[in-house]
Parts: structure tokens; C-alpha cells; sequence
């Protein structure tokens, strides 16, 4: 009797399980049919979901994006602007800020770590720096639009890294912090023993084996640089514009073009996947560090 109750519960558990992956996956499953529709397909009374049943799939969303309003006027595509080169404006915005917001915050989150500071304590100091992000990023569009515009930066790549990295240097440090405090001091004390200096020990022992959270720490800076709208919306005009601010463009007089956002959105979806799934095993122990003492 015991044996069928386990085996009920377990199947209940499963199918539970089935249907919350279908609810959190089928978004992902809209977007990737309704790139592949017409904007006939889409604009139907009756929604459709499954092709070559439903509709006829078609590659021509992704060649519109792609396309310049040059080639737009030759093959008569909507000419949604050069997606190449704002592809290339938010990966390196995003990557390198997120690689200086590593570099710094890993040297901030182990002076925490290690040292006591005596006018403000240690855990003043970290609550300072996070409660940089308590502050809505509205309150800053002015501010840093009348800075930039002042120094003549705006529209420029290296105004929206510096703007990303004071943006996620809190979390970085904050992340850090704790990993660093977790590591175990005497193995920094014996390469010091054998003669390495501090900055040594530093760099040859303490960020190897912090290695996984900072990939943990460089993946949030990535994505939260990668997604980030407002401050690029402010900050940029043209040449400098990102992929976040391309796809909300896509809202017309005429109303949304959901198959250009369906494709655009499958595309900035594209560089945080390949991240996650490259650095996976340093995220896995990055984030369950700490959880067993």
C-alpha cells in the first residue's frame, strides 16, 4: 500500500513538474513561432501555434532586421536599422563592463574580506555600497545626461561602460564579499609564509580559487549591462545605440511589429545563453558556495 502511494505521489510530483516547464518554456516557444510568422499570420483573429499546420513559416523577419534602410529600399524590407552594429554596441558595453566591474569589485569585496577599517566598519562600508542600487535609475537619467552632455560624451560607447560599471560595481562587490569571507585565510597566510606578498597571494591564490563567483558575479554584471533600456534610451542617439532600445523601436504609429521584436528578442537572448552555458559548472558552484559549512 505504502509502494502505490509512493508511486502516485511521485507521478503527481511529475506531472507537475511537466506542466510548470511547459508554462515557463512556452514563452519562449511564442516568441520563436512568431518570429517565423507574417505580419498576415500574426495579425489573424484566431491565433495559430503550430506550423506548416497553422501557417507557413518564413525566414523574412530575420533578413528585415538585418537589413539597412539601403538594401530595405532595394528589396522593399522594413529597414529596422543595422542590427549588426548594434549587436556590437551591447556586447561590448555589456562585456566590458562587466570584466571591470569584476576587476574592481574583486579587489573591494577582498579588502572587506581581509582588513577592518576604523572609522566606518566593515559591514558599513558593504551596506554603503549596495545601497547605491536602492536608488531608481530615473533619479540618475538627469543627472548623468547633463554630466555627459557637459563633457560631450553622449552617444559614445565608453559613456554607457562607465555608466554600467558604477551601475554594477554594488552588486559585484557585494557578491564577492561573502566568497571572499567564506575562502579560508591560512592558505593566503601560507603562500605569504613562503615569501609572496600580499598583492601576491592576492592574485595567485585568492582569484583561483574565487574563480566561480566571479563568473557569478561577471554573469549578473553581463546580463543586468545586456538588458539594461533606460540609461541607453538617455545616454545614446545613433551611433551608440543598443539592442534593448532597437527592439522597444519597434512599436510604430501603425502599432507593434511583433514579428520584428519576436526576431530581435530571439537574437539578444542569444549572448547570455551561450555565457550560461559556457561558464555553467563555475555557476553551479559559484552559487551553492557557502550553503555547507
Amino acid at each position: 500500500m505504502q509502494a502505490v502511494r509512493s508511486r502516485w505521489v511521485q507521478a503527481i510530483l511529475y506531472l507537475a513538474l511537466a506542466i510548470w516547464t511547459i508554462i515557463c518554456l512556452f514563452p519562449i516557444y511564442w516568441t520563436i513561432i512568431t518570429s517565423l510568422k507574417t505580419p498576415k499570420a500574426i495579425n489573424t483573429p484566431k491565433p495559430s501555434y503550430i506550423p506548416w499546420v497553422q501557417f507557413q513559416p518564413t525566414l523574412k523577419a530575420f533578413t528585415d532586421i538585418f537589413c539597412t534602410q539601403d538594401c530595405a529600399d532595394v528589396y522593399g524590407a522594413s529597414g529596422m536599422g543595422n542590427l549588426a552594429r548594434l549587436f556590437r554596441n551591447s556586447f561590448v558595453a555589456s562585456f566590458s563592463s562587466a570584466l571591470i566591474a569584476v576587476i574592481i569589485g574583486a579587489m573591494a569585496a577582498y579588502a572587506l574580506s581581509r582588513f577592518n577599517y576604523n572609522r566606518w566598519k566593515n559591514k558599513d562600508i558593504a551596506f554603503w555600497f549596495v545601497s547605491q542600487r536602492m536608488l531608481p535609475p530615473i533619479a540618475l537619467v538627469t543627472p548623468f545626461f547633463i554630466l555627459f552632455g557637459k563633457l560631450d560624451m553622449i552617444d559614445k560607447l565608453p559613456t554607457l561602460i562607465i555608466v554600467y560599471v558604477a551601475m554594477n560595481l554594488p552588486l559585484t562587490i557585494w557578491l564577492l564579499r561573502d566568497y571572499f569571507a567564506d575562502m579560508p585565510i591560512e592558505i593566503e597566510e601560507a603562500a605569504m609564509v613562503d615569501g609572496a606578498s600580499r598583492y601576491g597571494s592576492f592574485f595567485r591564490m585568492a582569484l583561483p580559487l574565487a574563480l566561480p563567483g566571479l563568473m557569478v558575479a561577471f554573469l549578473f554584471a553581463f546580463v543586468f549591462a545586456w538588458n539594461e533600456f533606460l540609461l541607453s534610451l538617455t545616454l545614446t542617439l545613433d551611433n551608440a545605440k543598443t539592442l534593448p532600445v532597437q527592439v522597444a523601436g519597434n512599436v510604430t504609429l501603425r502599432g507593434p511589429r511583433f514579428w520584428d521584436i519576436a526576431a530581435q528578442g530571439l537574437l539578444v537572448m542569444l549572448p547570455p545563453l551561450i555565457i550560461a552555458i559556457v561558464a555553467g559548472r563555475y555557476i553551479v558552484r559559484g552559487m551553492a558556495a557557502g550553503a555547507v559549512k
